[in-house]
């Protein structure tokens, strides 16, 4: 049975991140039939997303399995292959002596990821210790070794001061083989795919425009930031990946939600729903 919320045509809550790396799969979503489109910082959106406020979000991955019921839209998703420039671990000093991290408030799943990582990357110290910031501080400031920085913040660090990192999709991708997703378009308890199907289409018409206006977007960006342009299209256009083969989607989510729990990072360990497209 349909939601009273979405019968009759309602309008569907919908919340994206605002930063470069989702505007791809957000683009001209807000005027699709029946969207309504609103942005916040990611762990603000998984809030909304718990409390019923929003209908779908684009969140991250991990919260997947830190309540039940959840499903995702499957094929499209905030990943990488490997190396992602705005998700960085920026240190203070050599890797092999880092010992604290400071962990920006703003991704739950770049925090679960490099936590999961101290289990599994030999290339990290084996005694980490974790620090989560208060939503709205700055990680560098505080008394730590490394900080965990994410969205377009990461990229001014990286390409405006050169500051060493390591780079945790690129590590996953090293140990795993599979891409990382860090976001997917999750949809809360209680929608379904048929719930779902009027407005289903509108996502991927979103993706279909943003992959055509990614290198605009990206050459825009740089513009308004100061950074190099090529850079800036690389990472929007080559290190990220927006539409992605649904089997090896569910696969890489499934992996990592079976790590953070393994590690306490997660309470869920059945696989979540993907809702297809049904062409």
């Amino acid at each position: 049975m349909i939601p009273p919320e979405l019968q009759g045509g309602s309008t569907l809550r919908v919340g994206s991140v605002p930063y470069l790396v989702a505007r791809p799969l957000n683009f001209g979503l807000e005027a699709e039939p029946n969207i309504d489109l609103s942005f916040d910082v990611p762990a603000r959106l998984i809030e909304r997303l718990r409390s019923g406020e929003l209908d779908v979000a684009l969140v991250s991955s991990i919260e997947l399995f830190r309540r039940p019921g959840y499903s995702y839209l499957a094929g499209l998703a905030v990943s990488g292959k490997g190396y992602v420039g705005s998700v960085q671990l920026f240190l203070k000093k050599p890797l092999a002596e880092v010992r604290t991290i400071a962990l920006d408030p703003a991704s739950r799943t770049a925090q679960a990821l490099v936590q999961v990582l101290a289990h599994i990357d030999p290339e990290l110290p084996s005694d980490l210790n974790f620090t989560e910031v208060p939503l709205g501080q700055d990680p560098r400031a505080t008394d730590c070794d490394a900080w965990l920085r994410i969205g377009d913040p990461a990229m001014f660090e990286l390409l405006g001061e050169s500051i060493p990192y390591y780079n945790p999709s690129e590590a996953w991708a090293r140990i795993t083989g599979l891409p990382f997703v860090f976001a997917a378009w999750i949809v809360r308890p209680g929608l379904s795919a048929t719930d779902l199907a009027p407005q289903l289409p509108a996502f991927h018409s979103a993706a279909k425009r943003g992959a055509s206006r990614a290198t605009a977007m990206a050459e825009a960006a740089a513009a308004d930031w100061g950074l190099p342009p090529a850079e800036i299209v690389s990472y929007l256009t080559e290190e990220c990946q927006h539409t992605i083969d649904p089997s090896v989607q569910a696969r890489a989510i499934e992996l990592f939600g079976a790590h953070a729990k393994r590690h306490g990072l997660a309470t869920e360990s059945d696989p979540p729903a993907a809702i297809h497209r049904c062409d």
